[in-house]
């Protein structure tokens, strides 16, 4: 690891978090059957499946797992899912991603479903930077870090041959 790179949190303070944040989305759909964990590609979806793991093992909820492909460098809102609307369709979907900066990412994600009905939706982030230029909450937010806009959250999560972590370069 270079040395302008600090780290923020390790694997174990990684798996912690998604831990605490599976039973904050239990907890906050008590009444519910079924949810949606919809990921946004790729370190989103990731999140999203180590979240359905835990999920499988705390509840009976029913996971099911959507993935969310963005254009990030678009103006404009471009995206495809892997399933189609009636995998969400009148369900409560939760919005995963790793990092919520500017906001611009989980907007555009959010935008996927305003054409459907819904029940709720929420949001995950694993770290909040807090520089959002978009009206965007979180709802489950693994670390809130106080950055300046020139540094930059790395998370590094199901990468072969590295550990997972989280760190600020």
């Amino acid at each position: 690891m270079a040395t302008s790179q600090l780290l923020i949190l390790n694997k174990k303070q990684i798996q912690q978090k998604i831990d605490r944040i599976a039973y904050q989305i239990l907890e906050d759909n008590l009444n519910e059957k079924e949810i949606v964990l919809a990921g946004i590609w790729d370190r989103g979806y990731k999140l999203a499946i180590r979240l359905e793991k835990v999920l499988k093992k705390i509840s009976a909820l029913k996971v099911t797992l959507l993935r969310i492909d963005l254009e990030r460098e678009s103006s404009k809102l471009i995206a495809s899912t892997d399933l189609d609307e009636s995998h969400w369709k009148n369900k409560v979907i939760i919005l995963v991603d790793d990092v919520l900066n500017s906001g611009k990412t989980l907007a555009y994600g959010l935008g996927v479903f305003l054409n459907t009905p819904h029940k709720k939706i929420r949001t995950v982030v694993l770290v909040d930077r807090s520089h959002k230029i978009f009206p965007i909450a979180t709802d489950f937010v693994g670390l809130e870090l106080a950055t300046v806009l020139k540094e930059h959250v790395d998370v590094v999560m199901d990468v072969d041959g590295e550990e997972d972590r989280v760190y600020l370069s």
